[in-house]
């Protein structure tokens, strides 16, 4: 057997009736996607498949958006210098640009403003706003930031600052008393809540221009991918779209980005998750967020390229300074605690979320990721969290140990006092402990359908693609599969990845899993292996052929080892932890225990998963005894060829009786002339003479004094099989039979008769009680 990373839950499937509600020409696994997304009808299904950006919620619907809209006319009409106050995240740096392009669109005289994260910190702060305020700006507006601006804006009040906030995060107990907060989920009369701060500017945008400012719709994109927040309805029309136009944009600084993130033919979800988002982020996180935007809004391509590529060198030095956190932080990880918080003086605060998501990723907890700032007596940084924990909730049951606080269900930012920190690890790992099962620390995997090899084919792909972009509230399907690979092999330059190929009826498909290359070893020959994962096409050389990448995979029976003939160090593979060995010691590894066959009799084993044989029982029984009382999951079989105490072909029973009419007919004769006579007119060694003799003399046939054999008549007749001596071998040659000799596929045979009688005997236990 072997283990999944991740908990697999599977989504019901509905009713294959109600496929037939949709009536497009598409696969059924498709149409079920469809129905477990919630889209039961036919207008429904082509909707998601074609969004329309006349779908659109119109923008004055959001609370306070005429008032706003108002507001800052009067301001651009007026020459009144506006502030647009911006986050330094991909998410904040589009959602500045975005509202810039509609100030300057409608004659506004405007500046963006986004504190340095170091030496300011998150949102709106006092001294900025007094700044901007002596700088001549009457008029602020914060843009995917300043919900939680409560102190903040009561600073704008009293230095006569009109603040308007824009923003998507979660609303806390107390809003800011300001100008107007535009905020989906503070307006009753608009229906979608899940905008990303992208999303919020663009509608600010529109109510001002009076029209959707199509052309903005890439950086809308852009900020709403990379925000993940869920890609259904308005956001699924904006990045559909916004990923057409990021496509074809004629933008220079978006030209310049694509450049350096060699983007040239059909730009993606991923592209933007995993090439132009951290691009943007990477400035924010290690400095000023400006050059991001300043690249955004850069018309000089020459300009546009050299920053565009600073921003490159930028984000390959974040990666650097992330896994040396990481390292630092892994050796710091208290593994008993159910919450991981780790904190040091001089970590890059900008990079702790980045840190947390993969602390969370190793170790199945969440993870929070603090700077010390012994000056100010504060820890500073991020949080992530697992599916089972709303870390938001669960950090608001605790919100007077912080000094600022905000953030998601799975991510959140934080500041508190230094010595708080005790007490708020005592009372986030309490709350784990109390809610929490163990089972519910591992990652979740939700799959939509298992398949058989011969339902995939590029056809199936192609169709899946449709529902397209993916992303959170509307993933990308994963498939199980389950199937004996017809090969299985480490692939990459360090052989730390793992490609199987699976075949059925014909059909073939690879599978591909970065990272699980310590896997190889721990998949035995002729075993069913059931896979999770993506499906995708593979375009090599113009030939196009179906793929699935791997997520997770796990083996549901027992396995057999087959290491006969290894050298020691090889005996077992990296992923088998737990065993014991019969007949030890073997030098296999330190965590190893070795028992010999007669000490397990007398030890409880049923705890162990794994069992290994390393050197030839007395029986075959006795092995079979060892697997009853364990029932293992996996079994190795470690057994050399050793010298046997009979060192003979096993005699027949024909030889037996032409032995036994020599001896008769002799009656007596001194053994070792006979012998040299045996061996030279029958064949037989002396050990195979030696062995029918005591064998004979073990059933009192023949009598063995002083080199001499003497025939005794027979009391009554016996057969070959009464003799111990006999039993022994037979059972010995038997033993060697089945564990040396045999291959691997007759040897797993044995093992499933073994396996099945343990089965047996355990129900039959269960039901004698």
């Amino acid at each position: 057997m072997l283990s999944s990373k991740a908990n697999w839950k599977y989504i019901n499937n509905p009713p294959v009736k109600d496929r037939d509600s949709i009536e497009i020409e598409l696969s059924p696994i498709v149409k079920d996607l469809f129905l477990q997304r919630g889209i039961t009808t036919t207008e429904e299904a082509k909707q998601f498949m074609q969004p329309d950006l006349n779908n659109l919620i119109d923008p004055f619907l959001l609370s306070g958006m005429e008032k706003t809209v108002q507001r800052i006319k009067e301001a651009a009409n007026n020459n009144e210098k506006i502030a647009v106050y911006g986050d330094y995240d991909a998410d904040g740096v589009s959602s500045t640009v975005v509202l810039l392009h509609a100030l300057k669109k409608i004659g506004a005289d405007c500046e963006y403003y986004i504190p340095n994260r170091f030496t300011e910190g998150y949102g709106p702060n006092e001294l900025a706003f007094r700044q901007l305020q002596q700088a001549g700006f009457g008029l602020i507006i914060t843009v995917d930031t300043g919900i939680a601006s409560v102190h903040e804006a009561e600073v704008a009040k009293e230095l006569g600052i009109d603040l308007i906030i824009t923003d998507h995060h979660e609303p806390q107990a107390e809003i800011p008393d300001c100008y107007t907060v535009i905020h989906p989920k503070l307006s009753e009369n608009y229906s979608f809540k899940e905008l990303a701060g992208v999303g919020v500017s663009l509608k600010l945008a529109q109510a001002l221009i009076g029209e959707l400012p199509t052309e903005v719709l890439p950086f809308v994109a852009i900020g709403t991918i990379a925000d993940l927040v869920p890609l259904v309805s308005e956001n699924r029309i904006l990045a559909t779209f916004g990923l057409k136009e990021l496509q074809s944009t004629n933008d220079v600084g978006l030209r310049a980005l694509k450049q350096v993130c060699q983007l040239e033919e059909t730009i993606t979800e991923e592209d933007i998750g995993f090439r132009i988002g951290p691009r943007l982020n990477a400035v924010g996180r290690l400095g000023d967020a400006d050059l991001a935007v300043d690249l955004l809004l850069e018309e000089d391509s020459g300009i546009a390229l050299e920053m565009a590529n600073e921003l490159n060198h930028i984000n390959e030095q974040r990666k650097k300074i992330v896994q040396d956190i990481v390292d630092e932080a892994m050796e710091m990880v208290q593994t008993d605690k159910r919450i991981i918080i780790v904190a040091k003086e001089g970590w890059n605060e900008g990079v702790l979320g980045i840190v947390a998501s993969k602390l969370v990723q190793q170790y199945d907890r969440p993870a929070i990721v603090l700077a010390i700032k012994p000056e100010q007596g504060i820890v500073k940084g991020s949080a992530r969290s697992i599916p089972a924990f709303d870390l938001f909730e669960g950090c608001m049951t605790v919100r007077d140990l912080f000094t600022h606080f905000g953030g998601h269900a799975q991510a959140a930012g934080m500041t508190l006092p230094a010595e708080n920190l005790t007490e708020l690890e005592a009372a986030l790992d309490n709350l784990l402990f109390e809610n929490l099962s163990e089972e519910d620390f591992k990652q979740e995997l939700s799959i939509n359908a298992i398949l058989d090899i011969t339902d995939i084919n590029v056809n199936l792909i192609e169709e899946i693609e449709k529902l397209s972009p993916f992303g959170m509230g509307n993933p990308k399907p994963l498939f199980e599969i389950n199937e004996i690979p017809k090969e299985v092999r480490q692939i990459g330059s360090k052989k730390n990845h793992l490609k199987m190929q699976f075949t059925s009826s014909g059909a073939q498909i690879d599978m591909v899993g970065f990272g699980f290359g310590e896997l190889k070893e721990a998949i035995s020959p002729y075993t069913k292996v059931s896979v999770v994962g993506e499906l995708s096409i593979n375009d090599w050389n113009g030939r196009r052929n179906a793929q699935l990448m791997m997520k997770d995979l796990k083996i549901n029976e027992w396995q057999l080892f087959d290491l006969r003939g290894k050298k020691a160090e090889q005996l077992l593979p990296n992923t088998v932890k737990e065993v014991f060995t019969c007949d030890g010691p073997v030098q296999i590894a330190e965590h190893l225990e070795a028992f010999t066959y007669k000490e397990t009799f007398s030890k409880d084993l049923r705890s162990q998963q794994t069992i290994g044989f390393t050197a030839l029982p007395e029986s075959l029984n006795d092995i079979k005894e060892i697997i009853q009382q364990v029932n293992p999951e996996n079994i190795v079989i470690a057994i050399r060829q050793v010298p046997n105490q009979y060192p003979f072909q096993f005699p027949s029973r024909k030889e037996f009786g032409d032995y036994y009419r020599l001896i008769k007919q002799h009656k007596q004769f001194a053994i070792a002339e006979m012998q040299k006579a045996i061996e030279q007119h029958r064949g037989w060694n002396e050990a195979k003479v030696m062995f029918m003799t005591d064998v004979f003399a073990d059933l009192g046939f023949v009598e063995k004094k002083d080199g001499w054999l003497r025939y005794k008549e027979a009391a009554h007749k016996k057969d070959l099989s009464d003799s111990i001596i006999y039993q022994t071998c037979m059972k010995q040659k038997e033993a060697e039979n089945i564990l040396i000799y045999s291959n691997y596929q007759d040897l797993k045979k044995w093992f499933e008769t073994c396996m099945d009688a343990s089965k047996n005997l355990k129900e039959e236990v269960v039901y004698g009680l």
